[in-house]
């Protein structure tokens, strides 16, 4: 037991405490509904979920069952069902749906990636360096909502982390063994969300160069084998399993939006939002950090930022709206900052113990402030009681109806919590505007309600906004109300 305690250093017991702290902050709140970050995407996910853990409980009622696909077939097929069918198992494990189970495995991959993270930091720098940037990889209030949402994102970015961490020891060993797991994990983040294939290439062809130089890299059996394992699934599935759906995602999300990149507001909102979820001054010195590395960290690090540069221009409109398009600069800026806080520990160790006392108490309190914040925001919002309201507006809605309705969240958090399916009235987002588009409710309606029974409104502010449709249903009966909804009778 003595030889045990002996072999924990410091940093052991630091590295433990970190990821203990940032496990708690993540398990906040478990039991609330997905609404806290991004609500649209996750209520998405659970749909698809509660879809598939239905398909694993051949007992489940048949209603339910039917009414499951009906939701999880309405919201769109974006990228393979993987953590949805991960969290749908855990469903049928535990004994039933909850909000929790999602939070809880992306927590578990989050912490996991956090481990390679600190070894690949630690290897290119210092332990210092290496704790202070798995510390911000934890505790930034951004990486905590980020990365325990039911999103794809998380267990894309951690594999990506994973992946990156591997790649860098096949760099350093050559052998079969890091290669195969390099691109397990790389080409597994990549079918998981094919946008991390930005991050993923840059790195990939930097690490292929600094192991063989251009001359011999075609020689390599391990790069034939590494670049099939990656491509091949991501390839199978968004090229030739859905080719028609990616063709229409580029061209409605990028050349639609190409025009974007031509107006210097564009790089402005970008900077500006990157700098409200990070901070600029904490960005510029990560970036400060990457030229200090090493040559073969730097390197790697150089390519992950050119591939989000080219990702960001690929891309523009969510570049500056959507905040988990970022969750893959939480690890790349915590691989920056580790020599910044390297060079800081070297020159603390020249000092009396006053001021290396005082240092640590700063860093600490570096430490606790955001996970206070962290912890805060959590603990602030609660959505209960959003679960009895789209009940009561599911039973005010007769089962066999069809409803139209000006709503939140394209419709899913009557499908996640109520069981109601609707067609949607369309609502005046920024999007719209981007695209030039508008709403004309003279010319609209009769059109988007023809064969519905009911109208139901529970985007209030989206209401106001729409004068001319509120005319039009002025002149119809209301057929239920509460507080924080409207049925309106379009039989009548």
């Amino acid at each position: 037991m003595t030889a045990f305690f002996k072999k924990i250093s410091a940093t052991h017991l630091i590295l433990a405490c970190l990821l203990i702290l940032g496990g708690i902050l993540r398990l906040i709140d478990l039991n609330d509904p997905p609404l806290d970050f991004h609500s649209t995407r996750q209520l998405r996910n659970i749909l698809v979920a509660r879809d598939i853990y239905y398909q694993l409980s051949p007992d489940a009622d048949t209603q339910l069952k039917e009414l499951a696909a009906t939701f999880s077939n309405r919201v769109g097929d974006f990228e393979p069902p993987i953590i949805e069918s991960l969290v749908a198992l855990g469903y049928k494990l535990t004994g039933g749906e909850s909000f929790a189970t999602p939070r809880i495995l992306n927590t578990i991959f989050w912490l996991l990636a956090g481990l390679a993270l600190f070894d690949l930091a630690r290897r290119m720098t210092s332990d210092e360096g290496a704790l202070i940037a798995l510390a911000f990889y934890l505790i930034l209030p951004f990486s905590v909502q980020a990365s325990r949402s039911f999103q794809p994102d998380p267990l894309m970015t951690s594999l990506f982390v994973s992946g990156l961490y591997a790649l860098y020891r096949w760099v350093e060993e050559k052998t079969w063994k890091w290669a195969i797991l390099a691109a397990l994990l790389l080409g597994l983040a990549t079918l998981i969300k094919i946008v991390i294939a930005f991050f993923v290439a840059g790195a990939v062809i930097t690490a292929v160069l600094l192991a063989y130089g251009w001359k011999k890299v075609w020689k390599s059996p391990q790069v034939w084998a590494m670049a099939l394992i990656m491509i091949l699934p991501a390839f199978s599935y968004y090229i030739l399993g859905s080719g028609e759906r990616s063709g229409e995602y580029f061209i409605s999300w990028t050349l639609d939006l190409l025009h974007l990149l031509s107006s210097t507001k564009f790089y402005l909102q970008w900077m500006t939002f990157i700098g409200s979820l990070f901070g600029l001054p904490i960005i510029y010195l990560s970036i400060i950090g990457v030229f200090l590395l090493p040559s073969r960290g730097r390197a790697l690090l150089v390519s992950v930022w050119i591939g989000y540069l080219l990702y960001g221009l690929t891309l523009p409109f969510q570049m500056y709206t959507h905040s988990y398009y970022h969750i893959q600069l939480i690890p790349i800026i915590a691989l920056g900052i580790a020599p910044i806080a390297q060079l800081i520990a070297e020159q603390a160790k020249g000092q009396g113990r006053f001021w290396r006392s005082l240092l640590i108490g700063i860093i600490l309190l570096g430490v606790a402030y955001p996970a206070w914040v962290a912890r805060s925001v959590l603990v602030s919002e609660n959505y209960q009681h959003e679960i009895p309201f789209w009940e009561s507006i599911g039973e005010a809605i007769p089962p066999e109806s069809k409803t139209i309705a000006l709503t939140q969240d394209y419709g899913y958090r009557l499908m996640a919590l109520g069981w109601r399916k609707v067609a949607l009235w369309p609502i005046d987002t920024e999007l719209m505007k981007v695209r030039g588009g508008g709403i004309d409710a003279q010319k609209e309606f009769a059109g988007l309600t023809e064969g519905k029974d009911f109208f139901l409104i529970t985007a209030f502010g989206q209401y106001e906004k729409q004068a001319g449709l509120r005319e039009i249903l002025e002149t119809y009966p209301i057929a239920a109300e509460g507080d924080g909804y409207l049925l309106i009778d379009l039989r009548k």
